[in-house]
């Protein structure tokens, strides 16, 4: 589960971003491999119309009234490259500077996430100098957001109008409801998208970021990506080497555990983060009165979790959605103090104004993103078409004591096992040592993508820098307020400077302290609305 509503901060000073030395990593002068678009011989002209961006959008509202507007279609089958196609639709932050370094194009993750709202938001976090240098693009990639077509399946399995039923099933009645809801979804999708279906997977984006990239009369692209979108730009480095530049991955699946696989870590993964985050609380027992220990505040929220199935909330807010609700502390850390005060205000006052206020139904947007979640995943690779495996699995975790995810996660996904096209073969991720080096960014308490993914990704890209967030547990790191990390990525899109290779990480930077109960961040700054599972004023948080 990367893109859960269905699933990110101000950048430092620019003299803080462009000195890596002072978070204490040392740093390479700009690499030849990573030479300039000046060397290269000249593009084809560009194939786009650019035009000033509405100021009020249908998905994006005022997010993207001072971008440049455009659209490209591109063939739906690359297997039939004069047939139908599809709309991509793109924004554009031009450069100021007198010199341009490019294009990088922008991915959000997901997948599923919009991207239109992007360059707006790199062009005004990073230092002036490096955002003035690209041309910032960003794109609702095929299936997503304002692309024609918008990929929506059944509403009901994310909001029926009340409280969905428990995950946690009692029995095996209902295992099997959630059985039948998981494949009503995916009968509505094929039924809707059947010729769309086939042509959803992560080489197809890939081959769509191409298509752009020759729109754009661009021989080579930068490229920045979170989440999912790290591992869009491992298979984009894959399939198109000689189109890399520069290329920064933030917070990156394992390649080789695509999905399944990977959704049965994240399980584990977000077991010890939700752990963590209930320790805090413990820490502040004064603030919230939910218990001196981490097992304690489990038992308090377990009793929220029976209260809320005995009487949800409105009818709206039961199990499920408090789930939803604290799902998001996984995530962020920015959301903790907000959400240890809802909890404590249902379990010790019966208050349930918070918890209410805290839980948004999955609106339009949300909808769109795990209608195109599962369209990509259900298609990327092959899935257990036995629920047996399904069960097992989930069975074996829980009883494990992996509670929290476990099968919340399994009904997420398990749409793909009923998925009316085939998955698979899964992505060939390796890069070569003719590659641009390239920068991967990783927390190593990350929950959503685990630490794993990076060192893995890194073995596989030979000319690849790994940065690690020590002791971090954010998904989706840069401009995220960490002055180090900043540092690192704006002195690698201004000069190609990186850290020097070395065994494992390549450089460290320290993750700050834990957000204090009357210091927390407010989420909804610089993105649009949360989804219930990351905070909102950072863009990894949007789908």
């Amino acid at each position: 589960m990367l893109n859960d509503a269905g699933k990110k901060a101000a950048a430092g000073s620019a003299a803080a971003a462009l000195v890596l030395g002072t978070a204490g990593a040392a740093v390479l002068p700009a690499h030849a491999a990573a030479g300039r678009p000046g060397s290269d011989p000249a593009p084809r002209p560009a194939g786009l119309a650019w035009q000033p961006c509405p100021a009020q959008d249908h998905w994006e509202g005022g997010r993207i009234k001072d971008l440049q507007c455009a659209s490209i279609r591109v063939p739906l089958d690359y297997g039939r490259p004069d047939g139908e196609q599809v709309t991509l639709r793109l924004t554009r932050a031009r450069h100021t500077a007198s010199e341009s370094q490019g294009v990088v194009l922008l991915n959000r993750g997901g997948p599923g996430a919009h991207g239109r709202d992007l360059p707006a938001f790199f062009t005004g976090s990073l230092p002036e100098k490096v955002a003035a240098s690209y041309d910032w693009i960003g794109f609702d990639p095929r299936g997503v957001g304002a692309s024609e077509p918008s990929l929506t399946c059944d509403p009901t399995y994310q909001d029926p109008g009340r409280a969905r039923p428990d995950t946690i099933p009692a029995d095996v009645l209902d295992e099997w409801a959630w059985r039948a809801r998981a494949k009503a979804y995916a009968d509505d999708c094929a039924e809707k998208y059947r010729k769309v279906l086939p042509h959803m997977g992560t080489a197809d984006w890939a081959r769509d970021m191409d298509e752009i990239r020759k729109a754009l009369g661009q021989r080579r692209i930068n490229y920045f990506g979170y989440s999912y979108g790290g591992y869009l730009g491992a298979v984009y480095a894959t399939m198109f080497p000689k189109r890399v530049r520069r290329m920064v991955l933030d917070s990156v699946p394992r390649p080789s555990g695509v999905w399944y696989e990977n959704n049965v870590d994240q399980n584990i993964a977000f077991e010890k983060r939700v752990r963590a985050y209930f320790r805090w609380i413990a820490r502040h027992h004064e603030t919230y009165r939910l218990g001196t220990t981490g097992r304690q505040v489990a038992a308090a929220y377990a009793k929220a979790r029976a209260g809320l199935k005995a009487a949800p909330i409105d009818g709206r807010v039961g199990p499920t959605e408090l789930d939803d609700i604290f799902l998001s502390d996984g995530y962020d850390d920015r959301t903790w103090t907000s959400h240890a005060d809802a909890l404590s205000a249902y379990v010790n006052r019966d208050d349930h104004a918070p918890l209410r206020k805290a839980w948004r139904p999955p609106g339009e947007r949300q909808q769109n993103a795990y209608a195109v979640y599962t369209a990509v995943e259900c298609r990327d690779a092959a899935w257990p078409r036995d629920w047996r495996r399904w069960h097992d699995d989930a069975t074996r975790l829980y009883r494990q004591g992996y509670r929290f995810e476990t099968w919340s996660n399994t009904w997420y996904n398990a749409p793909c096992m009923f998925w009316g096209v085939p998955g698979g073969p899964r992505p060939v991720v390796r890069g070569t040592a003719s590659l641009p080096p390239i920068l991967l960014i990783q927390a190593t308490e990350d929950a959503a993508t685990p630490y794993g993914g990076a060192l893995e990704t890194h073995r596989r890209f030979p000319t690849s820098r790994l940065l690690v967030q020590a002791g971090g547990g954010n998904h989706g790191v840069t401009l995220g307020g960490d002055r180090c990390v900043d540092g690192a990525v704006a002195a690698y899109f201004a000069g190609g400077d990186l850290p020097a290779s070395r065994p494992g990480p390549d450089a460290s930077c320290e993750a700050g302290p834990a957000p204090e109960p009357a210091k927390a961040a407010k989420p909804g700054k610089n993105g649009p609305e949360s989804t219930g599972h990351v905070a909102a004023d950072h863009p990894a948080a949007q789908p």
